[in-house]
């Protein structure tokens, strides 16, 4: 019997026997948590004091010191490169807007961007301060995605343009391709390879977490970017905006088509056209600069059995945020109590529960608390380039990033629930618990590439992550709607507001399994022969 087909078999049995139990009417074991400690966490993590917890900030630094502290409670190893930590150079951008301009020209006419209104500049750009004076496209959702045999830059001539698209993807790409392939990486370097300067993104209306307002408010704070040259996924880049979707109508001004033309397509998921625009850009990015340091917190848990002792399973979270912005109602501090003072929390937790409830482990398990998944994912970035383990000893990544208990934990959205055994595994032992798994259902919002886990995943690792979710058109979607539009990256997302602690408990308690199961587990969790993201564990074979 091949390893393949015992691990197939065996996985099959745990989940029948999972499943049998539940069925049978046997009480769910009780649950170890019970959401207050988890609370009391996030209550010091999103205090005010620690001024939400800006990349390379002294409220960052506080944040470090008590994880590092309730780690040593727990009896981590530290497992960083200086004790627990893992230091970090960044190189921070910052736009300067009063030396910085855009205009749109027509038939001679120039027509001035207002910045904050009408768009603002991305700073993830090299930066040149230098005016560049630039015909546009317009490339659907310029995305080329080879197994979906979709092209949109086929017909069009990026050479020395500016390549304007509206987020999103046709609905012929599954989701985990268009997240892949729709990350600024992978599709900067498509157009850089064919010429291009700069970028335009005119944010899809059907899915935007964060209304506009609210979008451009802190478009002045500054971006970061991994200061190590071999992280640098956007050279050649100039210049890039991002676009108020309320006046796109001034990009497409005698092209023969419309903003609401496009909207309307892409809200449906349907095929875009492409084409020039008649309308061209000049502008300057000005860019200030300063080169920081910041930190990973990193702890083990040391396995027992000698032959898996040395392979670690990762809990991973970030304990970044976005620090203090601009006011609003009359709060300017961003304390990212669920996003992500909830992870970091169930993390510290989790580890707490393992030193209360022992558990035999035969692997380690590696606790990995990222900075800057804000900037970019770039605390996991490095984390996964240079990791303070054995890279090939990593076997899978669980992932916690705003999991939001704000409704009851009925049903488990498991992002990668298809791409490995290691979702096979999550969605059983949300089963045994009374809850019901399932896959991302909303692929235009590009979530599986939006936290730390895709990190591990483009090193060939095994990941998912889970949160609380909700059933279409139900009052829990409704909650889950206003939380976004009114709390996401915001002041508001404080610990002023209403959690559900019994969920939260649950939801540790499905974690804390998953990460006992796959330490203790006879294989490693294994890539789907039909999952996308398999293709960079082959990658790091070779």
């Amino acid at each position: 019997m091949t390893k393949t087909i015992f691990l197939r078999r065996s996985l099959a049995l745990s989940v029948l026997l999972l499943s049998a139990t539940f069925a049978a009417g046997q009480k769910v074991p009780k649950l170890l948590f019970d959401g207050k400690s988890w609370w009391d966490h996030v209550k010091v993590l999103a205090d005010d004091s620690m001024e939400g917890r800006e990349t390379a900030s002294l409220g960052l630094r506080k944040a470090e010191a008590y994880v590092v502290e309730q780690l040593k409670r727990a009896g981590l190893e530290p497992a960083g490169t200086d004790g627990y930590y893992q230091n970090i150079k960044f190189v921070q951008r910052q736009i300067d807007e009063n030396n910085s301009y855009a205009f749109l020209s027509l038939n001679g006419q120039a027509n001035p961007v207002t910045l904050g209104d009408d768009a603002y500049f991305s700073t993830r750009v090299e930066g040149s301060d230098d005016e560049i004076n630039a015909t546009m496209v317009f490339a659907g959702n310029g995305l080329q995605v080879p197994e979906s045999k979709l092209d949109e830059l086929a017909d069009l001539d990026l050479k020395g343009k500016v390549v304007v698209y509206l987020a999103g993807s046709p609905s012929t790409v599954p989701g985990s391709l268009a997240a892949h392939y729709g990350g600024l990486g992978q599709r900067w370097k498509r157009y850089a390879d064919r010429g291009a300067i700069g970028m335009i993104v005119i944010p899809n209306p059907a899915s935007m977490d964060i209304p506009w307002s609210r979008m451009s408010l802190n478009r002045a704070h500054p971006s970061m970017d991994l200061a190590d040259p071999e992280f640098n996924e956007v050279a050649g880049l100039k210049v890039s905006l991002v676009f108020n979707p309320a006046s796109a109508e001034e990009l497409f001004a005698g092209s023969g088509h419309t903003f609401a033309e496009v909207a309307a397509l892409g809200r449906d998921r349907k095929p875009l056209p492409h084409f020039d625009l008649r309308v061209s850009l000049k502008a300057r990015e000005a860019i200030q600069k300063m080169n920081l340091e910041s930190a990973n917190v990193i702890a083990k848990l040391s396995g027992t059995e000698a032959n898996l002792k040395n392979e670690y399973v990762v809990l991973s979270a970030h304990l970044d945020h976005i620090g203090i912005g601009e006011p609003v109602n009359g709060d300017n501090i961003y304390n990212g109590a669920m996003d992500d003072g909830s992870g970091a929390a169930a993390a510290l937790d989790i580890a707490a529960s393992l030193k209360q409830h022992p558990e035999k482990l035969k692997r380690s398990i590696l606790f990995v608390l990222v900075t800057a998944e804000e900037k970019g994912l770039l605390g996991s970035k490095y984390f996964t380039a240079h990791p303070t383990v054995d890279a090939k000893s990593i076997v899978a990544d669980i992932n916690i990033d705003m999991f939001l208990p704000i409704v009851p934990l009925k049903i488990l959205r498991v992002q990668g629930i298809n791409d490995s055994t290691l979702g096979d595994r999550a969605a059983a032992i949300a089963k045994s618990l009374g809850v019901k798994a399932v896959a991302d259902p909303e692929p235009l919002r590009n979530l599986f590439v939006r936290s730390d886990q895709y990190n591990f995943i483009r090193h060939g690792i095994p990941s998912v992550i889970m949160d609380v979710f909700y059933e279409p058109n139900s009052p829990e979607a409704t909650i889950f709607k206003d939380w976004l539009t009114q709390r996401y990256h915001a002041p508001s997302d404080d610990v002023n507001q209403p959690v559900d602690l019994q969920s939260a408990a649950r939801y540790e308690e499905l974690v804390r399994r998953l990460l006992v199961d796959t330490a203790n587990s006879a294989e490693r969790p294994q890539w789907k022969a039909d999952s996308f993201f398999r293709r960079y564990a082959e990658t790091q074979k070779m």
